[in-house]
């Protein structure tokens, strides 16, 4: 769980409590809490503003929000590995 990991580094780097950007995200803490934790996922829009929040890079912030997603659908399959690699080859279709 990247994502909720690097939160959590941020917001503690920061002298920021959960509480304080739960607010910031309209959600109660315990849900902060379990987003920060892996799990619960976070909704795009609160990847945003948490990077905003936590002055972070956006881009950053949406990639290890979108991996950790990928990793949550395919870590129980045995061809997980496989499947990486044929996303990859797909990507590369839309490359300019």
């Amino acid at each position: 769980m990247q994502f909720g990991e690097q939160i959590r580094l941020l917001r503690e780097s920061q002298g920021l409590l959960q509480r304080q950007l739960a607010a910031s995200l309209q959600i109660d803490t315990p849900m902060f809490s379990k987003i920060e934790r892996g799990e619960r996922k976070a909704k795009r829009e609160q990847v945003e503003l948490l990077a905003e929040l936590l002055h972070a890079d956006k881009i950053q912030f949406i990639s290890l929000w979108l991996a950790d997603q990928v990793f949550d659908l395919i870590r129980d399959e045995p061809q997980a590995k496989e499947v990486i690699d044929l996303v990859k080859k797909e990507l590369k279709k839309y490359e300019h």
